[in-house]
């Protein structure tokens, strides 16, 4: 089981759904939600100093204020120190092929999964960890 899991989703409903979804899945002991990607960021550059980021991190594209893909992009600078303590996993409701061709070039990113989030998916990042 992971230690933390970090959901980012600007839709209230979304979150609630994923947060249910993967404690119902037992994925991680602890859950935070987030509707802004500003503060996910900040919590996870803060998390750095003191060795507490998230194992996991569940994140939509389209968000106001700081999309998906800016979240990433200003998580590039801390990629080495992150990748082999946080996968990120893009939640979006998109069907655009070249989103999923674009997350395939941030080092971060381990999938690309629609939503509703499904329980076999979880099930499926489960045996990844295990």
């Amino acid at each position: 089981m992971l230690k933390r899991a970090f959901i980012i989703d600007d839709d209230e409903i979304s979150l609630f759904l994923t947060e249910a979804i993967l404690e119902e899945e037992n994925i991680a002991k602890e859950y935070q939600s987030y509707q802004y990607a500003q503060d996910a960021l900040n919590d996870i550059i803060e998390g750095l100093e003191v060795e507490k980021i998230p194992d996991i991190i569940f994140l939509d594209l389209n968000m106001p204020l700081m999309s998906g893909w800016s979240f990433l992009n200003r998580l590039l600078p801390y990629e080495n120190q992150l990748e082999e303590k946080c996968s990120i996993y893009i939640l979006t409701s998109s069907v655009d092929i070249e989103e999923e061709e674009k997350a395939k070039g941030y080092r971060l990113v381990k999938g690309f999964l629609h939503k509703p989030l499904e329980e076999s998916s979880v099930q499926e990042i489960k045996q990844h960890y295990r």
